[in-house]
């Protein structure tokens, strides 16, 4: 089980590494395009500070939670884009004041979360310490997406183990938003962190396998990426095909980044 302390300050860390590349920007680079296909940077600090905002109604409201849920359903496919659109409408000033006192009291209340409890959300309900694993690797992805706009580099960090760990645990999920059964037995995913330590799951002498850089399978696994330009290896016919479908994002399946260079 994870650590709730330990993954609630991972998801502080990563929300404050995002805040310090979008404070200083200027109004107009706000409505700068990011990779993701009709999204600003306005759009994407959106998105993070509505989910905040989501995830304090499902911790604090479960009526409030289950209206959104039924507001979602109307129109499950672009209902996203949509609140994206609404909560970028605002000032980068009104913006940026509310996404931080959102993740702050976001992970306030958190940290409240009696153990055992499951959280509703839009997929299956979490405990806490998932729900901080989900909130920090969408953090990460959208922040991605962010430096990408600005052409900035951010390192990996040791924060990745929580999305690796994330990403190997839905590996079943993949295959259900995709209408396949998913195979029987388990599968090794070795990986090279950022310190050059190796993080391993699944059964040591598992016939299915993955391996490769820590921040490749990150890459993959939120769809930041395409496979083509990653160094990821897969050994086994069904591992080869998770790593085409591998998603760790709630929702219906993700359409995925073109390779580099392709048109």
């Amino acid at each position: 089980m994870a650590d709730v302390t330990r993954v609630i300050a991972d998801l502080t860390a990563e929300g404050d590494e995002l805040d310090t590349l979008v404070a200083p920007l200027s109004v107009e680079q706000w409505s700068t395009d990011t990779p993701a296909s009709g999204w600003t940077i306005a759009h994407q600090i959106a998105h993070l500070a509505w989910t905040d905002y989501a995830s304090l109604t499902a911790i604090s409201d479960s009526e409030g939670f289950g209206r959104m849920l039924e507001e979602f359903g109307k129109d499950p496919l672009h209902a996203v884009d949509k609140v994206a659109e609404e909560w970028a409408a605002q000032s980068p000033e009104e913006l940026l004041a509310k996404w931080r006192d959102g993740r702050a009291r976001l992970a306030a209340a958190l940290a409240t979360v009696p153990e055992g409890t499951r959280i509703a959300w839009f997929g299956p309900p979490m405990s806490a310490a998932s729900m901080a694993t989900a909130r920090l690797m969408e953090t990460w992805a959208h922040g991605l997406d962010v430096a990408d706009a600005l052409g900035a580099r951010r390192a990996p960090t040791a924060r990745l183990k929580n999305l690796a760990h994330l990403g190997v645990r839905t590996r079943n999920f993949a295959y259900m938003v995709n209408g396949q059964p998913a195979p029987a037995e388990e599968f090794r995913v070795e990986l090279k962190a950022p310190d050059g330590d190796t993080w391993a799951w699944g059964p040591e002498d598992a016939a299915q396998r993955v391996t490769g850089p820590a921040e490749d399978f990150c890459l993959l696994v939120t769809q930041r990426a395409h496979r083509d330009d990653l160094a990821l290896v897969a050994v086994g016919d069904d591992a080869q095909h998770w790593l085409a479908i591998a998603q760790v994002f709630a929702g219906p399946p993700g359409g995925g980044r073109k390779p580099k260079g392709a048109a």
